[in-house]
């Protein structure tokens, strides 16, 4: 599964047509058995999605540690926590189980659950003459240093909207809810896993650059230090005079 979120893989059978095609270089990668598509359908569905939620929790960890330093916006002397979700639309009639409204089948993902008692915090802004209401469970913190960190929570949006436009949750694998958790959580793991490469190699790349150069190199025998060393688009100078032309 990460194969495929890393290849960008449409389904079952797109996978196995593309690791079969590769069969001579699946050992080096851990996969000792031919690949099939009933035995991918059967991992989703009896593999149980708790085990890649850990995982996923486990390099979220690895990540904050890596990134703690960064600025995001507001300074403060402890860790803040901001909360968030978004929605991924589903068919009723194939999800069923993932009832949303009446009529309508959805998941949501979320960032961090709500505690019990919350801080009600209002903020105008008088250059957009708009209110702003925030609930925070922080009850020290100045207001003003409150609407300050639910304007830095708009990148745990922007994380939704690259996560949505980049990974494969749109489209899914399986239909039982433990073959939609496992492919979301292996999604995320897959993208908090390239963001601890990129910290930890040092590249100036961005992340969906960095997916991208690993989506056609995934069955390269090359170690990513020497991959994303050898590789620079942004310096190559190609000679004009030697391309061919094709209309000419």
């Amino acid at each position: 599964m990460a194969f495929a979120q890393l290849t960008y893989r449409e389904s079952l059978r797109d996978i196995e047509a593309c690791l079969r095609a590769q069969k001579n270089k699946l050992y080096h990668m851990g996969i000792r058995t031919k690949m099939s598509r009933s035995t991918l359908a059967d991992a989703n569905e009896r593999r149980d999605w708790r085990i890649y939620s850990d995982l996923a929790q486990s390099l979220i960890s690895t990540a904050r540690n890596l990134y703690a330093n960064e600025d995001f916006g507001a300074v403060l002397d402890n860790t803040a926590y901001a909360f968030d979700a978004s929605t991924i639309d589903l068919s009723l009639s194939v999800f069923p189980w993932a009832h949303f409204r009446k009529s309508k089948a959805a998941i949501k993902l979320h960032t961090l659950h709500y505690p019990e008692k919350l801080r009600h915090v209002k903020y105008h802004d008088s250059c957009t003459k708009r209110t702003f209401v925030f609930l925070t469970n922080n009850f020290t913190l100045p207001a003003l240093t409150i609407a300050d960190l639910h304007r830095c929570r708009w990148q745990v949006e922007l994380f939704f909207k690259w996560i949505k436009q980049h990974l494969r949750i749109k489209a899914f694998y399986g239909t039982s809810e433990n073959a939609v958790k496992s492919q979301i959580w292996i999604a995320i793991s897959v993208y908090v896993l390239v963001a601890i490469i990129k910290k930890k190699l040092k590249i100036d790349d961005r992340v969906y650059t960095i997916l991208q150069i690993l989506s056609i190199t995934v069955f390269e025998k090359t170690s990513l230090n020497q991959l994303f060393k050898n590789f620079n688009y942004k310096s190559q100078n190609f000679n004009k005079d030697k391309q061919l032309n094709l209309f000419g």
